[in-house]
């Protein structure tokens, strides 16, 4: 870090460090914790977003508040604590998350900073800018690790980036990673984890669903890119694996609500699958740079119980990018070229 010395400062001149670049890695967030209050927060800042629940003020407050905020955070809760790590004590998001940005900064020199922040919960966007910016980061790249673009994932990120600059006297120059979808990086790197955690299996998929979160099909009605990133996605990785529409199939999950989602749904693909005879089945989650409660828990748990159920015999959960090498040298290549002009 570069600090102005203090012989070149007038008296009572605070401190000025300069001449850094910052990286900060984002992702959507997580609890600090599994009992109520805690996922009680959690869920309240994350419903709250306009970004995310589209509803009038009028009709969405009451809910939430009298109704989802008094049930969902006991279900929610017990989600998390099927799969949090307790050797930490904190979620496997944060963990993998803090270790990509760790596994990530050694390919920088000493003038790039990397750091990571969460959307919701801690360790907060502002919170990181603000530190990125008191060590000397005079430009800072806002990396939302959302591989395909949403209103309610990439844009609520660089919202509450550019909300933090709203409030700064002394601003770093911003840049925001856009969406990587069809990058060929990053499509290889899937297609490498793909086939690395399929040969490690016990057994051969017949077919490998990739489960993307969904969406509420209003949404991409308004203009929302995020259900053709999602195909687009699928066919390069497709095309990449040599692997025909049958082995490889699109399907979205996490919906929430009585509105109609993005289509087909993972989990009642699962169930069709193994009613109609299907034995062995895997699911990858491209969209997802790290293992959460939707992976782990969604997919892991409750959809390998609907395939079990419906008279499946062998299910597996394949694991994201994470901080595997794939995953770190696609965070690499993605920073690199965002930075250009920057280092």
């Amino acid at each position: 870090m570069n600090h102005t010395p203090a012989s070149a400062l007038p008296p009572g001149h605070p401190p000025v460090a300069f001449g850094k670049v910052g990286v900060l890695l984002v992702n959507l967030g997580t609890p600090d914790a599994t009992d109520y209050w805690s996922m009680r927060r959690y869920l309240k800042e994350f419903l709250s977003d306009r970004r995310v629940i589209e509803l009038p003020r009028h009709l969405w407050w009451p809910l939430l508040n009298l109704v989802i905020l008094t049930t969902r955070p006991k279900r929610s809760g017990h989600a998390y604590a099927s799969i949090w790590n307790t050797e930490r004590n904190e979620s496997p998001l944060r963990t993998i998350t803090r270790a990509q940005a760790e596994k990530l900064a050694p390919a920088f020199a000493g003038d790039v900073v990397v750091d990571w922040a969460m959307r919701y919960g801690t360790p907060a966007i502002g919170e990181r800018i603000e530190a990125l910016k008191a060590a000397g980061c005079e430009r800072i790249l806002i990396m939302p690790l959302y591989p395909q673009y949403s209103a309610a994932t990439t844009a609520t990120v660089n919202d509450k980036a550019f909300e933090t600059l709203q409030k700064m006297r002394w601003q770093p120059a911003l840049r925001t990673l856009p969406p990587y979808h069809d990058d060929p990086v990053y499509i290889d790197a899937l297609a490498r984890s793909i086939e690395r955690s399929v040969a490690a299996l016990d057994f051969e998929p017949e077919c490998v669903l990739a489960s993307f979160h969904g969406l509420p099909k209003s949404y991409f009605l308004k203009g929302d890119p995020y259900h053709c990133h999602c195909q687009k996605t699928t066919r390069l990785l497709r095309e990449r694996l040599g692997w025909s529409a049958d082995r490889l199939r699109l399907t979205f999950q996490s919906r929430f609500g009585k509105a109609e989602w993005l289509k087909p749904y993972t989990d009642e693909t699962v169930a069709a699958l193994a009613k109609g005879g299907m034995r062995r089945l895997a699911v990858a989650s491209p969209g997802f740079a790290a293992d959460c409660v939707e992976t782990l828990e969604e997919i892991g748990m409750q959809n390998a119980e609907i395939f079990h159920e419906h008279g499946g015999e062998k299910f597996a959960a394949l694991p994201c990018l994470n901080d595997s090498p794939e995953g770190i040298v696609l965070l690499e290549h993605l920073a690199r070229r965002e930075l250009s002009g920057w280092i």
